[in-house]
This record gives structure tokens, C-alpha cells and sequence, in this order.
């Protein structure tokens, strides 16, 4: 039974309440510390990391440890790590998915969706007018009709409930009849100039938006409240412990119909001081256009502001779309669909603007980017924006880095940017890419290794909920570099090695907020963040790395998660 800890057993160890000096013995500590590569215990006190060694005994006798310890805690032989950080995500999505229709797990037909939704609103007695939302389907594991879903499809579900569906990739909604009546949108509606929705060859809207076309139906969805965003956030950060994950870098801002960045800010405040954040926040602060994020400026937000708990972390930009959904920004045709090269989402004279107003005032940058003529895009801007303004040590990234060519990979070192992958994509993209993008063009797509080794900075993410955060899978495609059902390997000389995967999904996540000196490995001083895992994932079959979970997930000292526990106690000897 996977079981968490009650609110105020957490609030103790979040914020200030003393936590007597705990010894961990008796496990089999990774420290990602290349000074110590391996320990057996570790002394933690107030959150943070005192000592880490061997024999606690023998190092208090020595001196190394000026104090006894209080409490013991036997990590009964098992595997310890850094706490995971997923570095790119969308947390407030990720909770609202989990109290929303489920399509997330491969739902194989057109058919399969449709009975799905029609269950879910029959078993919850959803009032009829009342929005029904759902995301996780894509065409491609369709065994029917390998197309996007229609407004037809969805109308023999319901034509008395909007219904609003999302593909995995959140790039491309569909919605039913009654969903286009409460948007406004009908042959008449113009498209938007950055975005699409498409049409029947008499113009009648088809209720597929793409891009920023989703705005034009989105925005029709009831508000939702600081309350009910409180409880997506915490039904998130319970799931993300259950994964061993103690960190995350999450995009929030643009994500919920009428959550704007303060009300988003306010829900996470209010959680950290209810002690109910059971998980450190660094915000990819998406914000619509230029003058928005002036405004955010002149607020006083800027990378870093905050506390440990809730800090601004970069600028976020969205430059494209998904590759799935042919809408990433490609610099040639798709091979499998030649009248389109995606859609780009600003300008370069936008992207432009942006990103050097962000950069003059001090703030990181991360833009999703996809295709390589949207990164060669970005990498321009960027040149322009440190030319004018030259920083040090900015840290700005691409977020997703997938489609890039030699060219762009040089660009990237030579600009030092920081780049986000998420190593789970290869469990679908490997399927998809060489019928995307050519086989030609697909040899040089998807480097992780590559990127990891040029020692710019490398993170690893989910992008939840395109995909679940599952780390330990993620690690197994880093390392494998194939899909999960192993049908299917792609570019296997882009393999990680165990501790390079292991690294990307945790110093070089703190790396990508700055903290690499406050958490990411086991160092006295660092945070007592920290996972303890069922086995050991140096000593498993590569193709076993995705079977492996988290038994115990510790955040600055504190059990937030424990498998075998109804109390979620530290075991105390």
C-alpha cells in the first residue's frame, strides 16, 4: 500500500521546527559526489546533510562529527541516492490530469476514447453543461483510425456536456459540438496568427484546434479557484514523491483556464506556509508576450526570488509544437505529411524582443523547442541578446533539443546553454521519428550524449503530463535507448551510461536552477534530499532499470513518501 505523510508531520521539517540529529546507517549510498562516489551512512540534522561516511562511530571518536545523534534510522541494506529533480514538467496539468478523465495509457482506438469519457461522465453523474476535460491520447496507438479525434467523434459521446480533449502532447485539443457553441467559434471565426484550427471542405470548424488555436476554446472553461488549484498542486507533489522525486522545474503559468501567475504564486504560497508542499518548486515562469513580462519585472520577479520552496526560476517560452503532432518548427517538410514544416508560435523579431529584455534584467531563459529551425532561431536570439548584453553565467537553455543537426550542437556549446531533455520521449519518438523527419535527418536527432558531454549542463525531465514522471523509466531509455516494450532501438551510440542518467536527474537538475552547491548529491551542507530505492540500479539489467521504485522519499530530512507505512514515520531504532 503506498501510503504519505499527514500535513502536519511535514510542516515540522519544512519550515524551521527543529529535527534532532538522525543517523542513516546501513545503506548503500550513491552521493553523486565524484570526491565519494559511495558511503554506507549519513548524519542529517535540521534538513541538512552534518556528515557522510562509513562508521559514524568511529568518525564521532575522530572528531569528524561533533556530536552524538539522537535518532538512528536502519536503511536496511537498500539503494540511496539524491532525491530525483525532474527538470521540466507542468505540475498544476499533472494534478488536474489525475482528477480528470484518463486517456494517458495508451488508449488503443477512436472507440476506446469515446467509451472512456462516456464512462467516466456516467460513473461520476457529471452534470450535464458542466465541462468534461481529459488528456492523453495520441492517433498514432490508435488501431482504428490512426487520425486526430473530431468534434463528431466527441458529440456521440455527449452534445450536452462540452467536452474538451487533449492530445498527449497538449499541442492539439479536440473538442465536441457544445464546446465549439461555448467558445464562439464557427466558420466565421478567423484563425489566429499563431495557431490553427481545422475545417471540413465546407469551412465548418472540425473542433481540432492546434497551437495557440486551443486559447480560442480554452478560455470558454469555467475559472478555476485558488482552492481547487491547491489541491491539483498537492495531488501532484503526492504522486511526484511516490516517484522519489523531491524537486521540480515546472512551467504553471499559462496552464489553467484563469490561473494567472499570481494566483498560481498565491496557491503555492499558501501551501508551502500549510505545510502541505511536500516538494521544492523552481517555477518556468511562462508569460504570454513582452509586455507581460515587463510587468512581471516590475513586480520585483526575477530568476531566484523566493525561498527553497517556491523560487522564480527562467523566463519560459513555448518556440513550437510537438513532433507527434507534426507542429514542431522544421527547416524542411515532414517526410510523412510534405505540405507543412509545423508552426513557429513568435517571430524572430518577438523572440528577439523577449529574450533580450529577459537577459538585460537578470533572468534565465528556457525555450521549448523542438524542430531545428525553431532552435536556429532561438540560438539567434540569443547570440543577439548576450552580444548586446554579455553574462557570465546565464544558464539559459533549449527546452526538448530534439530535432538538432551538427550545426545547432555546436551553437549550443559554444553559447554554453543549459539543454532539457526528457529521455522518456524515446519510448514513443523512436517509433515515430525517421517517418517524421527522414531517416537522413533522424541520425542526428536525439543526442543525449553528445549534449552530455560537452559540459554545458544537461537535465532530464517528464514533461508531465505528456508523459508520467516515472524516473527510473526514463533512466532505462537513457540508457537503453529504446522504447519500453523493447520493439524498437534508436541511435544507441547516444546511450547514457547508469551514472550519467543518474547525474541528469539530479546535480544537473540543480545545476539548472543554480543550486548544485545547495542539493543534487550528498555533501555535508547540501539538503537531506534523498530517495531510497528497491534495488540497486548498477547491479540490475539495463532492461530492468524502468522496474525499479522508490521505497521512501525524504525531503530535507523529513519521510514524505513511504511505501509500507499507513503513518509515514521515519522507522526509528
Amino acid at each position: 500500500m503506498e501510503t504519505f505523510c499527514d500535513a502536519s508531520a511535514r510542516q515540522g521539517g519544512f519550515f524551521g521546527r527543529h529535527r534532532p540529529a538522525t543517523l542513516y546507517y546501513h545503506g548503500s549510498l550513491y552521493t553523486g559526489d565524484p570526491t565519494r562516489r559511495n558511503a554506507a551512512a549519513m548524519l542529517v540534522e535540521d534538513g541538512k546533510i552534518l556528515w557522510i561516511g562509513d562508521d559514524a562511530k568511529q568518525a564521532l571518536k575522530r572528531g569528524e562529527i561533533a556530536e552524538s545523534w539522537e535518532r538512528e534510522v536502519d536503511l536496511e541494506g537498500r539503494f540511496v541516492c539524491p532525491g530525483f529533480i525532474d527538470s521540466h514538467m507542468h505540475m498544476a496539468e499533472y494534478g488536474k490530469l489525475l482528477t480528470e478523465v484518463p486517456l494517458s495509457d495508451h488508449t488503443d482506438s477512436i472507440r476506446q476514447v469515446c467509451d472512456r469519457v462516456r464512462d467516466f461522465i456516467r460513473e461520476n453523474q457529471i452534470p450535464e453543461g458542466t465541462w468534461v476535460c481529459g488528456r492523453g491520447w495520441n492517433q498514432d496507438y490508435f488501431q482504428d483510425e490512426r487520425r486526430f479525434l473530431t468534434c463528431h467523434d466527441l458529440d456521440q459521446i455527449s452534445t450536452r456536456h462540452p467536452i474538451y480533449l487533449a492530445r498527449a502532447c497538449g499541442h492539439v485539443v479536440t473538442v465536441n459540438s457544445r464546446a465549439l457553441e461555448a467558445a464562439g467559434v464557427t466558420r466565421e471565426t478567423a484563425q489566429p496568427a499563431d495557431g490553427h484550427f481545422q475545417t471540413d471542405d465546407k469551412g465548418e470548424p472540425l473542433g481540432i484546434f492546434e497551437e495557440n488555436g486551443v486559447l480560442l476554446v480554452k478560455k470558454a472553461i469555467p475559472a478555476v479557484t485558488v482552492a481547487r488549484l491547491k489541491e491539483y498542486l498537492e495531488a501532484a507533489a503526492r504522486s511526484l514523491n511516490s516517484f522519489g522525486i523531491t524537486s521540480v522545474h515546472t512551467d504553471d503559468f499559462l496552464s489553467i483556464p484563469g490561473a494567472d501567475y499570481e494566483m498560481v504564486l498565491q496557491a503555492y504560497r499558501e501551501l508551502e506556509r500549510e505545510g502541505r508542499l511536500p516538494i521544492k518548486v523552481y517555477e518556468q515562469a511562462q508569460l504570454a508576450d513582452p509586455k507581460r513580462l515587463k510587468e512581471f519585472l516590475e513586480k520585483g520577479y526575477c530568476t531566484g526570488t523566493g525561498t527553497d520552496y517556491v523560487r522564480i526560476g527562467p523566463l519560459k517560452i513555448i518556440g513550437d509544437g510537438s513532433l507527434g503532432a507534426r507542429t514542431a518548427f522544421l527547416s524542411e517538410p515532414y517526410e510523412d505529411r510534405k505540405g507543412t514544416c509545423g508552426i513557429p508560435v513568435f517571430t524572430q523579431e518577438q523572440l528577439d524582443e523577449m529574450i533580450s529584455h529577459a537577459n538585460r534584467h537578470g533572468m534565465q531563459v528556457a525555450v521549448h523547442a523542438i524542430g531545428d529551425r525553431i532552435m536556429e532561431q532561438v540560438i539567434s536570439a540569443y547570440e543577439k541578446a548576450l552580444r548586446e548584453c554579455p553574462r557570465r553565467d546565464h544558464r539559459h537553455g533549449i527546452v526538448h533539443c530534439q530535432i538538432t543537426t551538427r550545426a545547432l550542437l555546436k551553437k549550443i556549446e559554444e553559447l554554453s546553454l543549459h539543454t532539457y531533455i526528457q529521455s522518456i520521449f524515446l519510448d514513443y519518438d523512436s517509433k515515430i521519428v525517421e517517418s517524421r523527419v527522414g531517416e537522413k535527418r533522424a541520425k542526428e536527432t536525439y543526442q543525449f550524449a553528445a549534449l552530455f558531454h560537452m559540459g554545458q549542463g544537461m537535465s532530464n525531465g517528464s514533461d508531465s503530463p505528456v508523459e508520467t514522471p516515472d524516473v527510473m523509466k526514463g533512466i532505462q531509455c537513457a540508457v537503453t535507448r529504446a522504447s519500453l516494450d523493447k520493439t524498437r532501438t534508436f541511435l544507441p551510440d547516444q546511450a547514457l551510461t547508469v551514472e550519467e542518467a543518474l547525474a541528469s536527474y539530479t546535480v544537473m537538475g540543480a545545476r539548472a536552477s543554480f543550486e548544485e552547491e545547495k542539493k543534487g548529491m550528498f555533501r555535508a551542507g547540501m539538503a537531506a534530499d534523498f530517495t531510497v530505492l528497491d534495488r540497486d540500479p548498477f547491479r540490475v539489467p539495463p532492461e530492468e532499470l524502468g522496474t525499479i521504485t522508490a521505497v521512501q522519499t525524504y525531503v530535507d530530512g523529513v519521510l514524505v513518501y513511504d511505501r509500507g507505512s499507513a503513518t509515514c514515520p521515519d522507522r526509528i531504532r
